[in-house]
């Protein structure tokens, strides 16, 4: 079951870049998409910020949990600044996203890289190395906001 589960999940973040395109309606359809995947994203990284914090008790299966998350929903929100008219609307999106696209749609990159670091730094149980991996997560997302978030 699990087996199939993650098959199916696999061949969703597979194919996602190739239909992201085309699976929007309308620019403000692709600007609702980007903004429920950053959503998923604060979630999944919030829990995981709260256990490292001590702000909750450490549940290792959580952290994994988060993390498996987390390494397929980095990969979500970058085709959708990519549908034509999305510059025009919603959310805390800077104009420089579009002005600087490859540089935006690279930092995404390492953002979905990072989540697999972080991914295999919660499957070792060791904290120390989950600290490690998350801080250069938690980096990486900043500074990104830092450059392209109002």
């Amino acid at each position: 079951m699990k087996k199939a589960l993650f098959a199916g999940v696999a061949a969703l973040v597979i194919s996602a870049p190739l239909t992201a395109a085309t699976a929007f309606t309308d620019a403000a359809d692709a600007v609702k998409y980007r903004q429920a995947a950053f959503q998923l994203i604060r979630h999944n990284m919030a829990d995981i910020n709260e256990m490292i914090k001590g702000e909750v008790p450490f549940d290792a299966k959580r952290v994994q949990k988060r993390a498996d998350a987390l390494v397929m929903v980095t990969t979500l929100p970058w085709e959708a600044f990519q549908v034509a008219g999305t510059e025009q609307g919603g959310g805390d999106a800077k104009a420089d996203i579009w002005q600087n696209l490859a540089d935006f749609l690279e930092r995404g990159e390492k953002l979905a890289a990072d989540a697999s670091t972080l991914q295999a730094a919660a499957q070792t149980g060791d904290q120390n190395e989950l600290r490690k991996a998350f801080g250069n997560f938690a980096r990486n997302c900043k500074a990104c906001h830092d450059n392209y978030k109002e």
